[in-house]
């Protein structure tokens, strides 16, 4: 029976689904003029969540409701970084939903359930626990991703998104349930990943393992958008409406990578050597994927998302180190992608009007003539995502690199570091048009006057270069997380 204790353990995720059902219900009962009010509201909100989770930061690993719920170091940095890269596109959004008309309150209470989502799985310590995380994250992502019924784009990118995300769904359940089986054969059946962790060295099936095993890995490269499970990426990033794409971008990917360590390590830490080499691959083909078809890209959001593609495959590299340091940088790396991919959204966002969607690597054409710090803000972007130094981009890099060498992976670190010259080309093109062409006929380029707006991404943006120069305390922390 859970008791007192137990709720404390959850007190920022339950404080968050009441938060989402006042939220709810104040915008079935506002006027459409008082509507727009929801918008500081749901930041408020987020905020004070990102308060309860660093006042509640246990000194140890404690876990709730029979082991169910584990809150530690990692489960706490993943989620107060959720929270606040959730919180910027809030900020970012505010201007786009009020042009398009679009329905504000559901897009709060959206977000604010799919941000519940992430917090559940990364600090999920049962099957049940992950499956439930990612079915509130996934079904809250297809939904925002339709958001804007009225268009052709986002309702069809929102069906291939359910279809395919059911699909990976219905893999990982059926692998996690062939490991469930599997379990049994050797001692007592449980979906604690802790206890599986332990039935892995004495299982006497350890073919039916290895078959589950397989099945979840399936799932876990559908969430983090690694080749060849990447086919939603792309229509997703261009269809769904731009904060939705910036939500997806960054807090889905920390989602994931709390979801593979949980399942990978946590559970199925005794089976290493066997899923190594299958992240190895997926590594290998989501670098070459997605930087080589990034090259081709002229849709300014598709071609963020197979760069999207190619990060994966840099976070999968620390991941198949499979150890400490590996999973220090491949958590390293997801926070530094999710900041990096929330500022390059936030410039488009911060340039867009109803009309004019900026979407086109050529709208950004002579955007250096027309407005200065938007170009530069969006050079940082794309200088960090490129892994150019002193950015907080390059040292994500090199951390996945190390540790890929360190594991004895060389040949790896290798292949990482030829994709990573040729990605240069693709962030590079975008900032000589920024900085070189003229600005097309008729082009909008100035910057949104929402001070907010303004304000958030200047921050976002010059972190990157900040973080860049000082990236130690944030490595120590995630180091620390993993007990180093």
């Amino acid at each position: 029976m859970p008791n007192f204790k137990d709720i404390l353990v959850l007190l920022p995720e339950l404080y968050l689904v009441a938060a989402a059902c006042v939220v709810l219900l104040a915008d079935a009962f506002m006027t459409p003029e008082q509507r727009p009010q929801l918008h500081w509201i749901s930041i408020a909100v987020l905020l004070v969540a990102i308060y309860l989770v660093i006042a509640g930061q246990p000194a140890q690993t404690v876990t709730a409701f029979g082991g169910m719920f584990v809150r530690d170091g990692v489960g706490e940095i993943l989620k107060i970084f959720a929270l606040g890269t959730t919180a910027m596109v809030l900020v970012y959004a505010r201007p786009y939903l009020l042009d398009r008309k679009l329905p504000i309150g559901e897009f709060y209470t959206l977000m604010i359930f799919a941000v519940i989502g992430i917090m559940l799985l990364v600090s999920a310590g049962n099957l049940v626990t992950v499956y439930l995380g990612l079915e509130l994250l996934s079904l809250s992502s297809y939904a925002l991703v339709a958001l804007n019924r009225d268009a052709r784009l986002p309702s069809e990118a929102a069906i291939k998104y359910f279809v395919l995300g059911a699909l990976a769904s219905g893999m990982l359940l059926y692998g996690m349930s062939m490991v469930y089986g599997a379990s049994g054969m050797g001692g007592t059946p449980g979906l604690g990943l802790a206890q599986l962790h332990q039935v892995m060295a004495y299982t006497t099936a350890p073919k039916l393992l290895l078959f589950g095993l397989v099945f979840m890995i399936v799932g876990i490269g559908f969430k983090l958008g690694a080749a060849p499970f990447h086919m939603w990426i792309p229509d997703v990033y261009q269809g769904a409406p731009t904060p939705v794409t910036a939500f997806v971008a960054a807090g889905s990917k920390l989602a994931a990578f709390g979801m593979a360590y949980r399942l990978l390590d946590a559970g199925m830490g005794g089976l290493a050597h066997q899923w190594q080499l299958m992240l190895a691959v997926l590594a290998v083909a989501s670098l070459a994927i997605g930087n080589l078809v990034a090259i081709v890209q002229t849709n300014l959001k598709r071609m963020l998302a197979y760069s999207t593609i190619s990060h994966m495959g840099y976070l999968l590299l620390g991941l198949s180190a499979a150890g400490p340091e590996g999973y220090a940088a491949a958590m390293f790396y997801a926070i530094t992608y999710s900041l990096m991919s929330v500022a390059a959204f936030g410039v488009i966002l911060a340039l867009a009007r109803s009309g004019f969607e900026c979407e086109e690597i050529a709208d950004l054409k002579g955007l250096n003539q027309k407005s200065p710090w938007m170009a530069f803000l969006m050079l940082l972007a794309m200088f960090s995502l490129a892994g150019v130094p002193p950015l907080f981009g390059f040292w994500a890099k090199a951390l996945v690199l190390e540790a890929a060498i360190h594991a004895g992976m060389l040949w790896l670190a290798i292949v990482g570091i030829v994709f990573a010259i040729i990605g240069l080309y693709y962030y590079l093109h975008v900032i000589k048009v920024m900085y070189f062409d003229k600005p097309a006929e008729g082009s909008v380029l100035e910057a949104r006057p929402d001070a907010s707006l303004r304000v958030v991404l200047s921050l976002n943006a010059l972190s990157l270069l900040a973080l860049g120069l000082y990236w130690g305390p944030l490595l120590g922390w995630c180091r620390h997380a993993f007990g180093l």
